[in-house]
């Protein structure tokens, strides 16, 4: 590692990206005290001409070394050393562990925010270094285990860093590609009947049978359901719970009152087909809706038709942000424990890699249920 006073043009490596070694060279800098906690960062532009690379390179690396707790960003003020950053180093396990997301996915929505703000607390905590990555992405082989955010179970199968093996990474040590040395990985925010998966989830079987449960206490039969595809983890088991307690109910489902979109809200025609549903004269007279922007897309239908909620249809949903509360009428959720989950994630992570032998099993959190206004008793 170079000299922290020494930032100097940056050089491409074979195989990896240009922007890694701009974070090499500016964590180096702090490292080395040549900026200091809470001092402002020379601005893009200036860093982009010492180093020799483009403002789109530097602003990456940035972007990645604020994310993981290095640099702070002051809104309209530019980028400076984190004051906490110096404390955490001096506590650190000499850990990093990679934290992989969908590449189209929004780090600032209020489901990965929470979970991610927990990851990032539980980190903390146990002392290590966080990176933000990709499927696929640890290039510099530095990751000592992989937090796995909402995957598909196709892609830890692509992933060359997923899985267990027989020879685990232990404290400190760095990754390779091969098989025998992968270091551990854990799954947050999903789970799958695969035996070498760890994963740290919600009870999504729980949430549909919750919402059932809470419908039919209140004498609902014709219960719709809007959710998304069972290519990720959390729908299918949302869909499945929810079939299940319709049968253990006898309050079979109905597939005219089910709509799975592809996506996580509804798009085009499948906004039109929900419009068809909630407009048939046997329509539901309650909806689950598996998660919060479909329930906004029932709420829109409903007004379109000028059914009123919840005298003509009631609503549920899954995720609990602020503005749940403030729709009108306010929404009846299940809330995730969502901070809860990562934190659990981030010290399970820390447990395999310290403890590589021993027993490290899934762990499977319950929602909460908030009622609103949303809910009532359907119109005799």
């Amino acid at each position: 590692m170079a000299l922290a006073s020494d930032l100097k043009p940056v050089l491409p490596q074979p195989g990896r990206p240009l922007y890694f070694a701009v974070q090499d060279s500016v964590r180096a800098a702090v490292d080395g005290g040549f900026f200091q906690p809470g001092q402002r960062l020379p601005s893009t532009k200036a860093l982009s001409n010492t180093l020799d690379v483009s403002l789109v390179t530097v602003h990456r690396a940035l972007q990645d070394l604020v994310a993981s707790g290095v640099l702070r960003r002051g809104q309209g003020k530019g980028t400076f050393v984190h004051e906490d950053y110096a404390a955490r180093a001096a506590t650190t396990h000499g850990q990093r562990f990679g934290l992989v997301v969908h590449a189209e996915s929004s780090l600032a929505d209020f489901y990965h925010g929470h979970l991610l703000e927990g990851v990032r607390r539980g980190a903390e905590t146990v002392g290590a270094d966080l990176v933000i990555l990709r499927f696929g992405e640890d290039w510099r082989r530095e990751c000592s285990g992989f937090l796995y955010v909402n995957p598909m179970e196709d892609q830890l199968r692509r992933s060359p860093w997923f899985g267990k093996s027989a020879n685990r990474a232990g404290r400190g040590s760095r990754a390779s590609g091969d098989a025998t040395t992968r270091p551990p990985a854990v799954v947050v925010g999903a789970s799958f009947d695969v035996p070498e998966i760890v994963a740290i989830d919600c009870e999504n079987l729980n949430l549909g049978q919750q919402a059932v449960e809470h419908l039919q206490q209140l004498g609902h039969t014709r219960i719709g359901y809007v959710g998304g595809t069972s290519a990720i983890a959390n729908n299918r088991d949302r869909w499945i719970g929810f079939e299940k307690a319709c049968r253990v109910m006898e309050s079979p489902v109905d597939e005219r009152m089910v709509l799975r979109s592809a996506s996580w809200r509804l798009e085009g025609a499948e906004q039109s087909d929900l419009l068809a549903v909630l407009g048939r004269r046997d329509r539901p007279t309650a909806v689950f809706a598996a998660g919060y922007y479909f329930a906004l897309d029932v709420y829109s239908a409903a007004a379109r038709l000028g059914l009123s909620i919840p005298g003509d249809l009631s609503v549920i949903a899954v995720d609990d942000p602020p503005s749940a509360a403030h729709l009108s009428p306010g929404l009846t959720t299940l809330r995730q424990p969502l901070e809860e989950m990562g934190r659990l994630a981030a010290s399970t992570l820390f447990s395999m890699i310290s403890n590589p032998s021993g027993p490290h099993a899934n762990t499977l959190l319950r929602a909460s249920l908030i009622q609103r206004g949303s809910t009532a008793p359907p119109r005799a």
